[in-house]
């Protein structure tokens, strides 16, 4: 199919006509070599419509993200190499030319290539960039060395060696062009996007680590004075679109933002030089800091626009107030720069970022729901403006406390005084704001905490009963955050608390989520339960529906603490409010509010479930309360909300101190929905039916009606043998075989055959390359289970030769970046381990010498892998340090095709665990992992082979061979080189040492 017919095909994609859509798309997903050919063609020749165009870069990007990666070995690639070679050299003069929303796609494309190709498969890429920065083509240039850098943006220092050379080879002439750009008087907006290119390259350069080149004090003294020139020059007003989401990501603010960002992340490295340890960095901190003061005059200045009724991007408003929050502490600074200009600062710029203004009482009236979502954004202007009141009354508290008190006083004053029409409502919000932001500074003060209660009654509780919503939301918001004072008179405390409940009945969305804040606090405080309990169902009803309408943090921390307080009281209560919304309905005669008020329900009873985990005799008088609606969901009437059900099934049965027979009662209900219309749920049926097994294996074994070990095993086998059904449909299923072997020792040996055969037959037929490392994994788990039993089932299926060539294979399987294909993960390898050392105990007539050794060298060789592997992920801890440094959010325009980290934990964390596991070539975080989102959670299913050490169980075994056998075992040892006697010994010395920590612990 030629280019003209491939953007026909095209177009046909595009077609209102289903019929004529579906051919369309059935033809794009045949591919042949030509494919990728034809759809770069498409995309940057510029005659076929932009429609098209578009439709040929979205299934270009969707190809190469999928097949471009290294492809098994033994396997044909979906992408030959002379393809690559063609799309490697045309993407690059492309992604120059076409469209920005073009580009965005080919950006990802580039990505992907660069990831996998650079520099072994690539190694012209960066002499191609330095020709184009040399001849002239900078966007290009620019665009490709953003991409390329962005790849050891988070690389550990061994794996950024290539970054090194790049920065070395492109950086002076990219500084020249910087210069030049910088220079340009009345720049045009192309010229801020060249600029912002710039200004990521070198972001993602020294995120982690300052390149070497950097250090050399006279470059770098280049690049800040650039960087300081952009940061004190005016943005252009000309050109400034006058829709203001349009202007903060217009070009030259992004500059802005960029600039300051930069400064920023150079300042928390770099600020304070007490805290650096190398020589080289405290010489490059000084010479950083003879820059310090100069950026906080450019921001003050920067803040000097708004409080003139100027324009600053919110997001720039926060990095400077993030960089001014900084430089507090430093006293050099503080005192030079900031004292003198410090009122202005705090109460002319600071504290009316801090009150309610239109541009709130727009999104209150029209969007309340994203009025509370920005509430809680880090990255706003008011959040950062109660850091600096905070900062600054904790760094420097001595006269400024004092003085911003005086202001708040004044302005509740006025207030107070004015007619009703006429009140100041905007700056008293401000007011409470920041009375609760210094709420630890004041409540630590002898000065100030004995007035506090008076405070609360004379300026906070008024507010309750405002007619404006906005300073009910922040009457409820301050009392919260001073419900732990000492009242002296217990009614004050409860006439505030129960205006928070009132308030979690108010008419607007955004007081009833504070009043849930507060609500957390007073119930924290609240000495007397008795005060609280009869009306606790008021209050808990109030909070559940709240839940079915706002998704907020605030709201799952007040419910653990209620939880906490009062344990399985309140049980009855969310099951009260389960049946009140009518959920027993049919699932189709719910209407969609129905379902979602249930389905969240559903996940605060969870909660209150997990949140009780620590006292298990709760557990014996709520499940009464839950069991009919858990044998009512678990039915196809209830599928709608099966996956809540289970997750309560799931806590239930593993937190409860055992799993009573009416719990047992609802293993058939699974059972029978497995087999019947919930193969959809099966991963998340895998978890209830494990702790089933493994927390009541003598039941699961004894009971005979229902028979729980047939019934299990007639639903495995049908779903193994189904033939219909994808490889990462079943899952699931070795994984409960693996569980009835590893709980079942010894208890199970009629089940060994059929458990067997199944899986061997579904071996024969499975692709996925996880699929078949999960049977394998059955099958090491029934050797463990029984080497002998196994290894006889094996050979009277005459397969045993077959599998085990098949399990080497898989195991020395490497991808072309040298880390290991299959079984990565430390759970998977201890289980081949367990099962490849239960053979090497086998008597000579089961396992002849030489198969024997066989087997004994590929133990070495895997224990030995795993070894490293727990080694390397120990090296977490090492690199936990680069957590100092934070990440920012990135603009959101068409170039920013790659998200940053940002600053939220959980992620950061990941990508750690990541570092440190590619240290040694093993990915616990594998981003080219087959596996389904929830399969890394498979190591830490708990098991009885958790206590069970490979390295000690392999020499025991060995041992034990040595003894029973002394001729068999000198045998083996002669056929051991030295390589694989030094890996015998190097496992003796660590299982050595690992029997010497047990005994310690």
């Amino acid at each position: 199919m030629d280019s003209a017919s491939f953007a026909e095909v095209l177009r046909s994609a595009l077609s209102h006509i289903p019929e004529e859509r579906m051919a369309a798309e059935d033809l794009l997903n045949k591919y042949t070599p030509q494919h990728l050919v034809n759809l770069l063609h498409i995309i940057g020749d510029g005659t076929d419509d932009m429609a098209v165009r578009q439709v040929a870069s979205i299934h270009f990007k969707n190809f190469v993200a999928k097949n471009w990666s290294p492809h098994e070995a033994g396997e044909p690639p979906m992408i030959p190499e002379n393809a690559k070679i063609m799309i490697r050299d045309n993407i690059l003069t492309f992604v120059a030319q076409v469209p920005p929303l073009l580009r965005v796609q080919l950006g990802e494309c580039m990505k992907t290539i660069i990831q996998y190709d650079y520099p072994e498969q690539w190694p012209g890429l960066l002499d191609w960039i330095k020709h184009k920065l040399s001849d002239q083509q900078i966007f290009a240039a620019l665009y490709v060395l953003r991409v390329l850098s962005r790849k050891y943006k988070l690389k550990s220092d061994e794996e950024r060696t290539p970054l090194h050379l790049i920065v070395d080879e492109t950086f002076p002439l990219v500084l020249n062009k910087f210069t030049k750009l910088v220079q340009i008087v009345n720049p045009a907006i192309e010229v801020a996007d060249l600029i912002k290119l710039i200004c990521k390259i070198f972001w993602s350069s020294i995120y982690l680590e300052i390149p070497q080149k950097l250090f050399d004090l006279n470059i770098f003294s280049e690049w800040m004075f650039r960087f300081l020139n952009l940061l004190e020059r005016p943005v252009p007003l000309e050109g400034q679109p006058s829709d203001l989401d349009l202007r903060k990501s217009w070009g030259w603010w992004t500059v802005k933002k960029w600039t300051i960002q930069i400064l920023n992340h150079l300042y928390t490295r770099f600020g304070d030089v007490k805290l650096l340890n190398k020589p080289e960095n405290k010489a490059f901190a000084q010479k950083f800091q003879s820059y310090g003061g100069k950026i906080l005059e450019c921001h003050l200045q920067s803040l000097n626009i708004i409080r003139t009724g100027g324009y600053l991007p919110d997001r720039v408003i926060n990095l400077v107030l993030q960089y001014i929050n900084s430089s507090i502490s430093k006293n050099d600074m503080n005192h030079q720069l900031l004292e003198p200009q410090l009122d202005i600062v705090l109460f002319e710029i600071v504290f009316p970022l801090m009150c309610f203004n239109d541009n709130d009482h727009k999104l209150w009236t029209e969007d309340p729901r994203e009025y509370v979502r920005k509430g809680y954004d880090i990255y706003s202007p008011r959040t950062s403006a109660m850091d600096f009141v905070n900062e600054l009354v904790r760094k420097h508290g001595k006269g400024n406390l004092q003085k911003f008190i005086q202001f708040i006083k004044e302005i509740f004053r006025r207030y107070d005084e004015a007619p009703v029409e006429l009140k100041p409502c905007y700056q008293k919000d401000g007011a409470l704001l920041a009375i609760g932001a210094v709420s630890d500074k004041l409540m630590q003060s002898e000065s100030y905490k004995s007035g506090l209660e008076s405070m609360l009654v004379r300026h906070v509780l008024p507010d309750f009963s405002s007619h404006v919503g906005h300073l009910r939301e922040k009457a409820a918001w301050v009392a919260g955050k001073y419900a732990h004072i000492n009242f002296s008179e217990q009614k004050i405390f409860r006439e505030i608390f129960h205006c928070v409940i009132s308030g979690m009945r108010d008419p607007d969305l955004p007081v009833r989520v504070k009043s849930v804040f507060a609500l957390r606090s007073f119930t924290e405080a609240c000495q007397d339960l008795n005060e609280i309990r009869p009306i606790l169902p008021q209050l808990l009803n109030e909070f559940f529906k709240l839940v079915n309408e706002v998704e907020n943090e605030d709201l799952a921390v007040t419910l653990e603490t209620i939880v906490n307080k009062f344990g399985v009281e309140i049980a009855p209560h969310a099951a009260a409010f389960w049946k009140c919304l009518g959920a027993s309905k049919e699932a189709e005669e719910a209407d969609d509010s129905d379902a979602l008020a249930a389905a969240r329900c559903l996940d605060a009873i969870s909660r209150i479930i997990k949140s009780i985990n620590g006292l298990p005799h709760h557990f014996v008088q709520i499940e009464p309360i839950l069991l009919p609606i858990m044998r009512r969901m678990l039915t196809a009437d209830g599928q709608v909300f099966f996956v809540e059900v289970l997750e309560i099934v799931s806590h239930m049965t593993f937190y409860a101190p055992t799993i009573s027979l009416d719990m047992w009662g609802l293993w058939p209900l699974i059972i029978e929905a497995l087999g019947d219309w919930a193969l959809e749920f099966f991963k998340y049926i895998l978890v209830p039916l494990h702790n089933y097994i493994s927390r009541s294996t003598a039941h699961f074994l004894s009971c005979k009606d229902p028979n729980y070990q047939q019934n299990l095993s007639e639903v495995l086998s049908k779903i193994m043998s189904d033939t219909k059904m994808e490889d990462g449909d079943i899952e699931p299923a070795p994984k409960l075989i693996q569980i009835v072997f590893q709980n079942c020792k010894g208890q199970v040996d009629h089940w060994v055959e059929p458990y067997l055969s199944i899986t061997i037959n579904r071996l024969h037929r499975a692709e996925k390359p996880h699929l078949i490392c999960l049977l394998l994994l059955v099958i090491a788990d029934s050797l463990y289970y029984n080497a002998s039993l196994t290894l006889g089932i094996l050979n009277k299926l005459e397969v045993a030769s077959n599998i085990f060539d098949l399990w080497s294979k898989m195991i020395q399987q490497v991808k072309m970046n040298g880390t290991l294909a299959n079984f990565r993960r430390q759970h998977e390898k201890k289980v081949l381990c367990l099962g490849l050392s239960s053979l090497v105990g086998l008597p000579a007539d089961q396992l002849p010498d030489e198969e024997l050794a066989n087997v004994f060298k590929a133990t070495l060789k895997l224990l030995d892998s795993y070894k490293n592997q727990i080694r390397a992920e120990e090296q977490i801890d090492a690199i936990h340090g680069i957590n100092d440094f934070h990440s920012d959010e990135e603009d959101m325009d068409e170039e920013d095709f790659d998200k940053e980290v940002g600053d939220d934990d959980e992620a950061h964390s990941l990508k750690l665990q990541k570092l440190a596991a590619e240290v040694e070539g093993y990915q616990s975080v594998d981003e080219d992992d087959e596996t389904d989102d929830d399969s890394s959670e498979d190591e830490y299913i708990e098991s009885p082979i958790d206590e069970v050490d490979p390295f000690i169980y392999f020499v025991e075994t060995v041992e034990a061979v040595r003894d029973s056998d002394p001729a068999r075992y000198q045998s083996l040892m002669r056929t051991m080189d030295f390589d694989y006697d030094k890996l015998a010994r190097g496992i003796y010395q660590y299982a050595e040492q690992r029997i010497t920590e047990t005994m310690k612990e």
